[in-house]
């Protein structure tokens, strides 16, 4: 049997640790930056762990991670 694919576009945006947990990071950081508030950009720069809902999704997508 091949090797499943990745999904390339999932490879690029979530990452998976070693305990296992799905890791993203955050959206609204890329343009119309004045507006928002430097704590709020702050926030926004650290990655965080994706919710469980995804979880599934996600693993289904990156599967040999």
């Amino acid at each position: 049997m091949p090797k499943m694919k990745s999904h390339r576009g999932a490879a690029k945006r979530f990452k998976v640790t070693g305990s296992g947990k799905v890791v993203k990071n955050h959206s609204y950081k890329s343009h119309i930056l004045e507006k928002k508030s430097a704590k709020r950009k702050r926030k926004l720069r650290h990655a965080e762990v994706a919710a469980k809902a995804d979880f599934d999704r996600v693993k289904r997508m990156l599967p040999y991670s």
